[in-house]
């Protein structure tokens, strides 16, 4: 059955068709106009030994999310450091010796900006929050099974006792389970483990083999005459030698890095007297032995509390070297010295004499004598000065314990 489409229809139908032939040609103009676009976009080149190869578009560049490009980076980095760490290990066990990679001015500045000393008084507030009796053995034992603790040797063994992180850090030790040696003129002043000793030549000294620090960027300048038991050998002569008092003597060092699960108090490491105390007041970057061998004068750069003195065989110093959520220094017998304080900028020092009118000595310390603590863990470098048959009873890389020989005559 045919049918028939009246006048009306027709031309309602030839409307629509007109009306779609119009959008078509529409859409093929704007889609025309929107390749021509394209083509006038800027298009970078570059030629290879094969050929011409062509980068994006700019203004694509802007299609990609940062997010992942940052992800992408930092993990092929992090591949690459790792790949390095693991090149450098086989190389070691062939016994072939391997240069130090130093970390550029870029790379230590780009470190030294991240607030490590506002992270680190975070951290030591969070440190002193008291944990629920309940949560106190979890917590503590995923930190001895993470470090290695041996609780065994702590004057209090039962994990409910510390009240809070601070607390199990500073833990102390039981009378017997450090024995002070009797027979060497210089002990360990802590757990921890050698990174460097020997001369200080050239006024440079090691913190690991192959990367130095200055003496006097360490120490910072010599004290005034006045302040000093002994008058300096040499005032015009180089630094080491206004430190070397006696005639025939020779300057030493010796770097003792102490990990988190290390015993966190420190001791004297020979009968000597504090005369002076300087507090720089630096970052807080980390000081494990991975970083100084990559970051040249490490120890220069971290905050630091230099005590100074002088022994049998004339000059001698302690410095506790600060690290990242180590901002914590404390010397006992100094209740003036406040380290990671805001009121302190990087760059400056300052002096505290313990010479005075009533002392005209100073601080006497023995050996074995409790002299300070870390909040977590930290290095200790000791540089004093001794004839020159001192021996030091040590291999770099050993792990040692306070009250065990470092050296003696």
């Amino acid at each position: 059955m045919a049918t028939s489409v009246g006048p009306r229809s027709l031309r309602l139908l030839r409307g629509v068709t007109s009306w779609q032939s119009s959008l078509l040609h529409h859409e093929n103009t704007v889609l025309s106009h929107f390749l021509q676009s394209l083509r006038k976009l800027p298009v970078r080149a570059f030629y290879t030994n094969a050929r011409r190869v062509h980068t994006a578009p700019v203004r694509t560049l802007f299609l990609l999310r940062p997010l992942p490009i940052l992800l992408v980076t930092g993990s092929g980095y992090a591949g690459y450091r790792q790949y390095e760490k693991y090149r450098e290990r086989e190389l070691e066990k062939l016994g072939l010796e391997i240069p130090p990679k130093l970390a550029g001015p870029w790379e230590v500045a780009l470190y030294k900006s991240v607030p490590t000393r506002l992270l680190s008084r975070a951290w030591g507030r969070l440190n002193q929050v008291e944990l629920p009796h309940w949560l106190r053995r979890p917590v503590y034992s995923l930190y001895i099974w993470t470090f290695g603790v041996n609780m065994k040797e702590a004057a209090v063994e039962d994990l409910h006792h510390y009240r809070n992180l601070s607390e199990f850090f500073r833990r102390k030790l039981k009378p017997q389970a450090r024995p002070v040696c009797g027979l060497h003129s210089v002990i360990s002043p802590s757990d921890g483990k050698i990174l460097n000793f020997g001369q200080v030549k050239n006024c440079e000294v090691e913190q690991v083999k192959g990367v130095t620090y200055s003496l006097e960027s360490f120490l910072g300048p010599r004290i005034s005459t006045e302040d000093l038991p002994f008058p300096p050998a040499t005032p015009c002569g180089s630094f080491r030698n206004q430190l070397v008092t006696r005639e025939g003597n020779e300057l030493y060092h010796c770097v003792i890095y102490l990990a988190p699960g290390d015993y966190h108090c420190f001791h004297s490491p020979t009968d000597w007297t504090v005369s002076h105390r300087r507090h720089f007041p630096g970052s807080l970057m980390s000081v494990n032995p991975g970083m100084a061998r990559w970051i040249k004068e490490l120890f220069c750069h971290n905050e630091r509390v230099v005590l100074t003195g002088d022994w049998k065989h004339g000059f001698f110093s302690l410095t506790a070297v600060g690290a990242t959520n180590v901002g914590s220094i404390r010397i006992y017998f100094d209740r003036d010295l406040h380290t990671n304080s805001p009121r302190y900028s990087k760059g400056s020092y300052n002096d505290f004499s313990f010479v005075t009118h009533a002392n005209k000595e100073g601080i006497p310390m023995r050996k074995g004598e409790h002299l300070g603590e870390f909040n977590l863990g930290s290095t200790i470098v000791l540089i004093f000065e001794a004839p020159k048959d001192f021996n030091f009873k040590l291999k770099a890389g050993q792990k040692i314990r306070f009250g065990e020989a470092l050296g003696s005559l």
